[in-house]
Parts: structure tokens; C-alpha cells; sequence
């Protein structure tokens, strides 16, 4: 029987413009392009494993109304299991409205159309996939009583409960932090969650610690360019950067949830396993787009080859 990652989460459509900066308050820009990208932060990290050679299935919802079709076509080709995608009448797919600046930064609007109506419909076809999964992705792009209802699932069912606190949130459930084996949130994820400022290293495990006592089992803080935190209740750790040129950071975190549970998936340690989650993360960062930068299984390889990191195939 082959085991399987599962995502619970967003399916959205990307329309994305690019500038010299990130518009200000008021401020009429002239962009330089506009694209459009199968994205959301759950058929993302869906398409990161995939991609990494995982079996992996998504449950979520697009809307027939638009996008739907070509949003299950790009999973689909991407070798993610769709089956239990919900095709919603009621509503049209999400869609995220991308701004990326020339240095790579970006400033996204999301609307969740048929995300927002993830519930415990989406539950009674989650059931039947964990007893063959090795782990479960949510992330925060759904209504967050079906994130807290998955987990739940999640945890009877004795997997990896993986938690991606995106979009940033300052209010979640504190039934919510036991059920969560992993959770992964940035700097500014992490400081919406403890409620200080996470800008190094050093404050990273702090908030590290401020997420285990509220019962997560794992805290990775993820810092960009500065590297990663870890804080388990044994050991907290750092792992540096990968220096790479950066185009755009769109799916870089949910690169790195991927290479996160992909590296977990085939038995490596979790140190290793925030290795590969940062070395998925900065392949992401040097392409545009958020699927479509998203690294293949030969590149991934070759890419920490050439960074002399000891890794498993």
C-alpha cells in the first residue's frame, strides 16, 4: 500500500502584475506585466510535493463559475490526485491578486470564493485518505473551524500534522496548537502569533518557545535570507540560507513546506528535513510565480549536490 502526504487547503487562481516598487497608500503605479498562475497556498504545497516525487492528494473546492477547470488541469499535470476536489456551483474559485516589486518582495490580496466554504463536507472526504497518509498540510486560507476540524483528523489518525499560520493571524484557537505536530510561520507569521517582533535568529527562538508552550511539538521559524529556526523540546536550532538570486517570494514558503514533508516522508531526521525545506524555498525564490517556480525532483537534487549539503535520495 503506498502512503501518501495529503493537503487540506486553498486552490486559487494568481493574477499577478509586477513593478519597479510596491505601491504605497493611494499611490497609482504603471506596472510592467501581468500574468496569471494556478496558485493558493494549498494546491501550492500540493504541487511542491508532487513535484518532489511524493504521492500526494489535495481536498479542497474550486468554483465552476471561472478558473475552475484550468486550476484542476495544472494540479492534475503536476501529478497531484484531485478526486477529492469539490466542484462548487455556488461560487466562483479564489483568487489571489499578486503585486511583486523589482527586489522580489510582494503584496498579495486574497479572496477565498469557494475556499471560504470549506467545512466539514470537505471533512467526510478527508476521513478516508489519512489511514495510508504519513502526514497532513493545512494552512490558514480556509475557514479556520475546517483547519482546527482536519487537525483534529489529523491527530486521531496518528499523522504529521504540518501547520502553515498563512495568511498571518494573531487569534488562532489554542485548542489548535495541540493537535500540531510542525508549525511553520515567517517572521511576521510569528510575530502576529506571539505578539512581539521577529526580525533574527535570537527573537525567532524566542517566539519558537513562546509556540511549544502553547503545545506544538516542532516550531520552525522561517527568516528569508537570515535562515531558519527550529525549536523542538529537546534542541533549538539554526539552519543559514541558501545563497540565491532572488526574483520572487511568492511560493518560497510553501516551497519549503513541501521540501519540509517530503524530506519527512522518506524517513530523514527533522534537521535534515529543514534542510531540504530550505533548500526548496530558495529554488522557489529565483523564478516568478508561485507554481511555476516551484522546483522538479532533478533540479532539487542537483541543486544541493551543488551545495555540498549531505542529504538521502
Amino acid at each position: 500500500m503506498i502512503m501518501s502526504i495529503i493537503v487540506f487547503g486553498s486552490i486559487n487562481i494568481d493574477l499577478v502584475a509586477t513593478a519597479t516598487h510596491l505601491p504605497t497608500s493611494g499611490e497609482t503605479l504603471l506596472g510592467n506585466d501581468f500574468f496569471q498562475i494556478p496558485g493558493g497556498k494549498g494546491a501550492n504545497q500540493a504541487v511542491a510535493l508532487a513535484r518532489l516525487g511524493i504521492p500526494t492528494h489535495i481536498v479542497g473546492r474550486v468554483g465552476t463559475q471561472s478558473f475552475g477547470a484550468e486550476l484542476l488541469n495544472h494540479l492534475q499535470t503536476a501529478g497531484v490526485q484531485t478526486g477529492n476536489i469539490l466542484l462548487d456551483e455556488t461560487v466562483s474559485s479564489g483568487v489571489a491578486i499578486i503585486i511583486v516589486d523589482d527586489a522580489g518582495q510582494n503584496q498579495i490580496v486574497v479572496i477565498p470564493g469557494a475556499n471560504g466554504k470549506v467545512n466539514h463536507e470537505d471533512i467526510e472526504r478527508l476521513l478516508p485518505l489519512l489511514p495510508t497518509a504519513k502526514a497532513l498540510l493545512l494552512q490558514l486560507e480556509i475557514p479556520l473551524s475546517a483547519v482546527v476540524a482536519a487537525a483534529k483528523a489529523g491527530r486521531n489518525a496518528n499523522i504529521i500534522v504540518i501547520l502553515d499560520p498563512a495568511p498571518a493571524q494573531s487569534n488562532l484557537p489554542a485548542e489548535l496548537y495541540p493537535l500540531v505536530d510542525i508549525i511553520t510561520p515567517n517572521e511576521v507569521e510569528a510575530g502576529q502569533l506571539v505578539g512581539f517582533k521577529v526580525d533574527s535568529p535570537e527573537s525567532a527562538a524566542k517566539a519558537g518557545a513562546v509556540l511549544l508552550q502553547r503545545g506544538v511539538k516542532s516550531a520552525i521559524v522561517k527568516l528569508g535570507a537570515k535562515g531558519v529556526v527550529c525549536a523542538t523540546t529537546e534542541e533549538t536550532f539554526f539552519v543559514p540560507a541558501f545563497s540565491v538570486n532572488v526574483v520572487d517570494t511568492v511560493a518560497a514558503g510553501d516551497a519549503f513546506n513541501g521540501g519540509l514533508a517530503a524530506a519527512l516522508y522518506t524517513g530523514m531526521t527533522l534537521r535534515q528535513a529543514v534542510i531540504w525545506g530550505a533548500a526548496a524555498g530558495a529554488l522557489a525564490a529565483t523564478k516568478s510565480g508561485a507554481q511555476t517556480s516551484l522546483p522538479d525532483k532533478l533540479t532539487f537534487e542537483a541543486f544541493l549536490k551543488e551545495k555540498s549539503m549531505k542529504y538521502e535520495v
